[in-house]
């Protein structure tokens, strides 16, 4: 099931989404927009990993023993 979202672009922005549809890169203005949101969230669990191997690489690490302690583990 989707959401039904309504955003305001100033006229800059907007007509750059629509340049982008034009040209065929989206098959429309919300396919543009679900793209920036997926290349965010992936920006964001890359962000986490590079973290977490920082962490890892300084000591700051712990075993997990269980699934139970996976779901409830604070990283």
């Amino acid at each position: 099931m989707r959401n039904i979202i309504n955003i305001s672009l100033p006229p800059e922005l907007n007509a750059e989404v629509e340049k982008a549809v034009k040209k065929g890169r989206y098959a429309s203005k919300s396919e543009f927009i679900r793209h920036l949101l997926r290349t965010w969230k992936e920006e964001q669990i890359l962000k986490e990993i590079r973290e977490s191997e920082k962490d890892f690489k300084e000591g700051r690490w712990k075993t997990i023993k269980s699934a139970k302690e996976l779901r409830s583990a604070k990283f």
